[in-house]
């Protein structure tokens, strides 16, 4: 019988791996409630702690000085220097790298990697100064590549990318199962009774995730006959500045309900006398707690975050530096969120 891991149980009992770790080292962070149906849900899974690790981690969160083990870096990959703070996504994987980073005794140096004056010769003079042993790169990309002066770092330093997969190096990354997302969504409207489901997506964004979005769109299609399958609507930068480009779409698709990351594609449809979501269900395949009047798929990025730094200091311990010969992914499963 296969045995029963951490994440088998954070799933059992509906919270995260983290709130699992910490409540069965007895935190305060949890409640004496939660901590007690963990143990007992444990118990009766057979749960059983692995020793080895179980000993590290009771070094690693030991009081007092013990607990700062070096500083990692956090890098800002984004064209935008205050996305960590504004960016709609972003905050969140940063989120789950300072908690993942916390606990486990590491502190995080800020770095944006597109500053004028910081070059990747000097950002490897800066790691080598203060001690950092490697980054976790945070923010979307063109092309998913990184700039060619940020080069010097990814050879010298082991790295590791959060929200895409990036080439030119190809390095490990951690984020969302895209094409869960567009697949279960699609599956869960359905599931709701709507007949004609259509895409809204910008093909830009599609080809960052190498289109996984629309890959599991077309499997969601295939469950249904060829009279429902609708042609996706990748032109959304198009469509702001000549919004009758989505409006033939609408009128010729005639979707009952529309997956997008976007909001303001719920106010093209009402534009085109049509009510949300009476007339069209609008599904978020990024849900967020700051935007709940639609339903849609939590993506969990802070999940993401914070296997980026248990992926980056694997790399640490194994003594590996650069781009590694064979890139690791680490994907997080979505989920649907009504409200």
């Amino acid at each position: 019988m296969k045995p029963v891991s951490m994440q088998d149980l954070a799933k059992a009992c509906g919270v995260s791996k983290n709130t699992i770790s910490q409540a069965l080292r007895n935190s305060p962070q949890v409640s004496e409630a939660t901590r007690k149906r963990i143990a007992e849900t444990a118990k009766s899974l057979g749960y059983q702690k692995n020793a080895v690790v179980a000993e590290l981690m009771a070094r690693l969160h030991a009081g007092g000085n013990q607990r700062f083990q070096c500083t990692l870096a956090l890098i800002n990959a984004n064209l935008d220097e205050m996305a960590f703070k504004r960016h709609p996504t972003i905050p969140l994987y940063v989120q789950g790298c300072r908690e993942r980073a916390t606990e486990l005794g590491y502190k995080l140096d800020e770095f944006w990697i597109h500053k004028p004056d910081l070059s990747g010769e000097r950002l490897c003079q800066i790691f080598r100064g203060r001690g950092i042993p490697g980054g976790i790169l945070v923010g979307l990309m063109d092309e998913n590549r990184l700039p060619e002066s940020f080069q010097p770092v990814a050879r010298e330093f082991p790295l590791v990318v959060t929200g895409v997969r990036t080439r030119d190096p190809s390095l490990s990354f951690a984020c969302v199962d895209h094409h869960m997302v567009a697949l279960r969504a699609f599956e869960k409207v359905l599931e709701l009774g709507y007949k004609r489901p259509g895409l809204v997506l910008d093909a830009r964004i599609d080809a960052l995730v190498e289109h996984r979005f629309s890959a599991g769109y077309e499997v969601g299609q295939r469950r249904l006959p060829a009279t429902r399958r609708l042609k996706p609507f990748f032109e959304v930068s198009e469509a702001r500045l000549n919004k009758s480009l989505f409006h033939r779409w609408l009128k010729q698709e005639r979707p009952d309900a529309i997956f997008s990351l976007y909001h303001e594609i719920g106010d093209w449809v009402e534009a085109c006398d049509l009510r949300v979501p009476d007339d069209v269900l609008m599904v978020q395949y990024e849900w967020r707690s700051g935007t709940p009047h639609w339903p849609g798929m939590n993506q969990h990025n802070e999940l993401a975050g914070q296997a980026a730094v248990d992926m980056l200091i694997g790399m640490l311990h194994r003594s590996e530096k650069g781009p590694p010969p064979f890139p690791q992914a680490t994907l997080i499963d979505p989920t649907w969120t009504a409200k």
